[in-house]
């Protein structure tokens, strides 16, 4: 499940994201209102957290704008505490607000009522193409075959590459993602991880049908195997 955090304090907004890709979930980050627009129609995730004070378009503006074509929950972040500032981000739409500092077991528990009550009653088994996972057991089966058990590191990884299935990821959101905030990842690791997988995905390792190397781009999962020719399993 994909979530968008939205805040301009880069240290906090990655701890958030830290936090919920701790959880299993999928996130995208946006820095100022503008970005966040942008980044929810291309992402198209099923909640938003949304810091209140931002550059360019504020969170009240990102809400009221994204209440006329959506209604994806958004808990507002806050360090305000006025009545005014409550009132007016639920005229608006908001489902919730947090106010700051918060500890993240409150932020997660906010998150999942959130997600109950607009109807994701318990996080979906991610599947594309030849893939299913299931992130209980920490696996993958392939062409509902035997599952396959996975490392955490392996598991985020493939978790985030099958989110962007048939797009080329760069190694920087892939190490975003699975070293999360402050992470020890580089393109070295990234690589070794990459290798580790294509030995339980691929029938044949060294020209692989599913996860490829763009040159000069990074990686990307083709669901369903048969990459393009013009891509390769070389690193």
């Amino acid at each position: 499940m994909k979530l968008l955090v939205v805040d301009d304090d880069a240290d906090l907004r990655a701890l958030i994201a830290f936090a919920l890709r701790q959880a299993g979930f999928l996130v995208v980050e946006a820095a100022d209102g503008q970005a966040a627009l942008e980044v929810f129609e291309r992402e198209e995730p099923a909640l938003l957290i949304l810091d209140v004070n931002l550059p360019r378009l504020d969170g009240f503006e990102v809400c009221r704008r994204l209440r006329a074509v959506s209604k994806v929950p958004i808990l507002f972040l806050t360090v305000r505490g006025s009545e005014e500032d409550l009132v007016q981000g639920l005229d608006l739409g908001a489902d919730d607000f947090l106010t700051k500092p918060f500890s993240p077991r409150t932020l997660l528990a906010r998150v999942r009522a959130l997600l109950r009550r607009a109807g994701f009653v318990g996080e979906s088994r991610p599947a594309a193409g030849d893939f299913s996972l299931d992130p209980d057991s920490q696996s993958v089966a392939l062409k509902g075959g035997s599952a396959l058990r996975l490392t955490r590191l392996e598991y985020r990884l493939l978790q985030f590459l099958l989110a962007h299935a048939g797009r080329p990821l760069p190694p920087e959101r892939l190490l975003s993602h699975v070293w999360g905030y402050r992470g020890r990842g580089d393109r070295q690791l990234l690589k070794q991880l990459v290798h580790r997988l294509r030995q339980k995905l691929e029938a044949d390792p060294a020209r692989p049908r599913y996860l490829l190397t763009v040159p000069g781009v990074g990686y990307q999962l083709e669901a369903s195997g048969g990459g393009d020719a013009a891509l390769s399993g070389e690193d």
